[in-house]
């Protein structure tokens, strides 16, 4: 191999002369071994870019255009609901005020039923103490809830439901003592006055049923 890279010698060249190599022949056997960097490489069939392992990083996000923010999920903001989806009551509530006549009056009719069954002392106390709530209401000195209470108390004094009336009659003297004090026992004395007439009326009208069957059972014996 020697004698492809030496030239051929030079007789007139002395005997402690450097050989001459022979450049042209080195390009020829290594020179085209060689990559040149300017050259282009294809672009794939698939159209899509290919980038070169030696500049891409095992963690690094994928290369691509961002999402639209138009298509992205966004949440509803809260408070902003359309006011189509808002459907208005047909009416407004209105809230009824409970009328002193509607309370005053069936308290009058009960004391009434008991004057001739009752002491007059008694009923000229419960007389002064209806007065008393008559005076307050009309002064506007009764809060809305003891108006209200007072409207059910009274409710269940007609319809014959003395417990019902009594426990009515303790809740406005623990939750308003202050304003129901001075007359609310005259109530529960009609209450009671009221509660004993009935007892005495059902026990009469029972009495007089019984009797009225006896005379029945004695007319058929023979």
């Amino acid at each position: 191999m020697a004698e492809l890279y030496v030239k051929p010698g030079n007789k007139e060249r002395g005997w402690n002369d450097p050989p001459q190599f022979s450049y042209g022949l080195q390009t020829q056997a290594g020179g085209s071994k060689r990559t040149q960097l300017t050259k282009r490489v294809a672009a794939p069939q698939d159209g899509a870019p290919r980038v070169p392992t030696s500049e891409t990083s095992p963690g690094a996000p994928p290369m691509g255009p961002p999402p639209s923010s138009s298509k992205a999920y966004r949440p509803p903001a809260v408070g902003n609901c359309p006011a189509s989806t808002v459907q208005p009551t047909d009416s407004p509530v209105v809230e009824c005020e409970t009328l002193l006549e509607d309370v005053l009056r069936p308290l009058e009719q009960a004391l009434d039923d008991c004057r001739g069954h009752t002491k007059k002392q008694v009923c000229g106390d419960i007389s002064r103490r209806l007065a008393l709530l008559q005076e307050q209401w009309a002064g506007g000195k009764l809060s809305t809830p003891v108006k209200k209470r007072m409207a059910l108390l009274v409710q269940e004094l007609s319809s014959h439901r003395w417990d019902a009336a009594d426990d009515i009659h303790r809740s406005l003297m623990v939750d308003h003592v202050t304003e129901v004090s001075q007359w609310m026992v005259g109530v529960k004395r009609l209450i009671a006055e009221k509660r004993s007439l009935s007892s005495e009326e059902e026990a009469n009208e029972e009495k007089s049923t019984a009797t009225a069957e006896e005379n029945q059972t004695v007319q058929q014996d023979p």
